[in-house]
């Protein structure tokens, strides 16, 4: 009998994005747990480089917006450890607005850092993880991306585009060994959520068939499971993690509609 393989990321290279708080943070602690190598990657210098020292991570000032930084970065990381096993895109940044009062320069630097940054570490990955023998690419996306939300135009946008981004990364670069998968959450309990504070006293998940929050840990655990052999037949894929926000109208009393 075969013995199925474990989460355990021993000898693995991984870059986390937006790494210095809520699930970026996570994400690298979870991948430093299971054994990974983990260079944290952001703009917040001060919190990235507190959480990477805290945890035994490496951390890099890294606009991900930037294609030169890019390279600077995949530079850096090959340079210091010779190979890339793992590149989490988790860098995003998040606001609410009506689409009829978004302003273009900030449609336009929400659109940098989520999807042209997804892009472009798709993109920097690629050849790293091809020497390496193969790789694992998982995209943060969001239920924003699945589902119509009000005052959620360019985010919604950027969200949905990763989607179809990760797709066609898991077709092109499958036949390399490089699996390419999704995380779709919903509302998590991380500092983006909350325009960068805490979640606010009283908040309800009523109406969630779990009836929490998510915590940054839900994601993180699945992020690890992609990136490790346990999920080796598993690209493309888009794994909602929502607690059935998506899943319709639920009556909890278990009346029916």
């Amino acid at each position: 009998m075969t013995v199925p393989p474990t989460i355990d990321l021993t000898g693995r290279v991984a870059i986390v994005t937006g790494a210095a708080q809520g699930q970026g943070a996570a994400e690298a602690r979870h991948f430093r747990h299971l054994g990974a190598t983990v260079v944290m990657v952001d703009i917040a210098d001060e919190k990235g480089e507190a959480v990477a020292s805290k945890i035994g991570a490496s951390y890099l000032h890294t606009d991900v917006s930037s294609a030169p930084a890019w390279e600077k970065l995949m530079a850096a990381v090959m340079a210091a450890h010779g190979r890339l096993d793992i590149l989490v895109n988790n860098a995003a940044v998040h606001w609410m607005r009506l689409i009829e009062d978004e302003q273009i320069e900030e449609f336009d630097r929400l659109i940098g850092v989520n999807l042209r940054g997804t892009f472009l570490g798709i993109k920097s990955a690629i050849a790293p993880m091809r020497a390496s023998g193969g790789g694992s690419i998982v995209n943060i996306a969001s239920i924003a991306g699945v589902r119509g939300f009000q005052q959620h135009g360019s985010y919604g946008a950027s969200k949905w585009a990763i989607r179809g981004l990760t797709k066609t990364a898991a077709a092109e670069l499958g036949p390399s060994g490089i699996r390419v998968n999704a995380v779709v959450p919903g509302t998590i309990d991380s500092p983006m959520a909350w325009g960068g504070g805490e979640m606010p006293e009283g908040v309800s998940f009523d109406h969630l068939p779990l009836g929490r929050v998510g915590e940054v840990e839900d994601i993180a655990a699945m992020v690890a499971f992609l990136a490790s052999d346990a999920a080796s037949y598993i690209t493309g894929a888009e794994v909602v993690i929502d607690g059935g926000a998506t899943l319709g109208i639920v009556r909890r009393d278990g009346q029916r509609i």
